[in-house]
């Protein structure tokens, strides 16, 4: 359980640091190569894959069915926990990658995309709604 804690804690602080350059310094060399190679998803599997193992696996996991996924929250361990949220953290890191890289790719401005990036950071699927239709509104406004 105490590797469970440190290793989410380190991870979870460590994503924090990730994000930062996204908002604060999106052209500089260093996000550039942060966002145009999966290095802290890369990172996250191995955390993930950690928790999973030490979880057992899915074992006999039934994704099939609101039911079912409301047992495996309902019998979650730290480490299926953990597991979850490491998830959560790369995915959602990897859209923000995304959503700036095509936020440049299309010379939308910074500005535009700060409140998109802060939703895929903490509600994920709404900083993506959010940034479509951001980015369609500017897009048409500026043709």
């Amino acid at each position: 359980m105490e590797t469970t804690k440190l290793l989410f804690t380190i991870a979870n602080t460590a994503i924090l640091l990730a994000w930062l350059p996204l908002f604060v310094f999106p052209k500089k060399q260093f996000t550039q190569t942060l966002i145009n190679y999966p290095y802290v998803p890369f990172v996250l599997s191995f955390f993930y894959l950690y928790f999973l193992v030490m979880d057992g696996g899915l074992g006999e996991a039934d994704f099939s069915s609101l039911e079912g996924i409301l047992v495996l929250f309902h019998q979650a361990t730290p480490e299926a926990a953990a597991a979850g949220w490491m998830h959560y953290l790369a995915f959602d890191f990897w859209v923000g990658c995304w959503l700036l890289r095509d936020a440049q790719k299309r010379g939308l401005p910074q500005l535009l995309i700060v409140l998109p990036l802060l939703c895929t950071f903490m509600l994920g699927p709404v900083g993506i709604l959010l940034y479509v239709l951001f980015s369609q509104l500017y897009l048409k406004i500026k043709s």
